[in-house]
């Protein structure tokens, strides 16, 4: 591959055609829809919602991707799920069964292109508040949220939640987090995620703005301190929702 494969436009169209795509419905539901019914004028809301750009984990989709975007559809936001294994050139990052990661160490630059076009798009949605976008993601799609650099005024987001990932590397471009001091961060990890070890230990708290109302939660008891998926469990959902509120307001209709 070379540099201009990662940012190919093409290939990041394709990334954004194939998301998953959940919305808020009635009664606290949410509908599962696709990229073409978001932009074909299928849906119609009283006023402009909150949106979350949602990144994948190096393996790409999986039941717990459908799991976490139809939550957050639930509690207010419009989500899109960018797939970036969608992409005709994609290398392997990652394998599972041996918790092996970093196969292709430039998969990074990709999902940064690919968060950048999706928060573009979300933005040009008529029915999403431009203003309240939020970058999530978990395991490799955490890194991306925690590296993410906006290329233009059109890829800014309102705040970023981590899932999954320490935000400490040996490679520089992976370590860190890149928000601006005007983003509040969210980031979840336990202490014993099977993933992390020797130059990925730690947590995201060194790199966190602590007067934007940025938290780093550590669950340090079982069975969260050994997980690496989070939100599986009640405690993070419960997180994750606090702060969205907090910092983006209540669910539309709400209150």
């Amino acid at each position: 591959m070379t540099p201009s494969d990662w940012t190919d436009p093409a290939e990041m169209r394709r990334a954004w055609d194939a998301a998953i795509v959940h919305v808020p419905g009635k009664n606290k539901n949410s509908i599962e829809a696709t990229v073409s019914e978001l932009k074909d004028g299928k849906f119609k809301f009283e006023r402009k919602l909150p949106a979350v750009v949602y990144m994948h984990g190096c393996s790409g989709f999986w039941p717990g991707t459908h799991m976490r975007t139809k939550f957050l559809a639930e509690n207010g936001f419009v989500v899109v799920a960018p797939a970036s294994l969608a992409r005709k050139k994609y290398p392997r990052s990652c394998e599972l069964d041996s918790y092996t990661a970093g196969m292709y160490r430039h998969t990074l630059k990709m999902r940064q292109a690919d968060a950048g076009y999706a928060i573009e798009q979300v933005r040009k949605l008529p029915f999403v508040d431009g203003d309240r976008i939020v970058l999530m993601g978990l395991s490799q799609g955490g890194i991306t949220a925690a590296t993410f650099k906006p290329q233009n005024k059109q890829q800014k987001v309102r705040a970023r939640i981590i899932e999954g990932w320490t935000c400490h590397d040996s490679w520089p471009e992976y370590h860190g987090v890149s928000a601006s001091a005007s983003e509040p961060v969210l980031a979840l990890v336990g202490t014993k995620d099977p993933w992390f070890r020797n130059t990925s230990q730690g947590d995201c708290q060194p790199f966190l703005n602590p007067n934007n109302g940025s938290a780093s939660i550590v669950y340090r008891d079982e069975p969260l301190a050994s997980r690496h998926e989070l939100m599986e469990f009640s405690s993070p959902k419960r997180e994750v929702v606090h702060f969205l509120r907090r910092h983006l307001g209540p669910r539309p209709g709400s209150g």
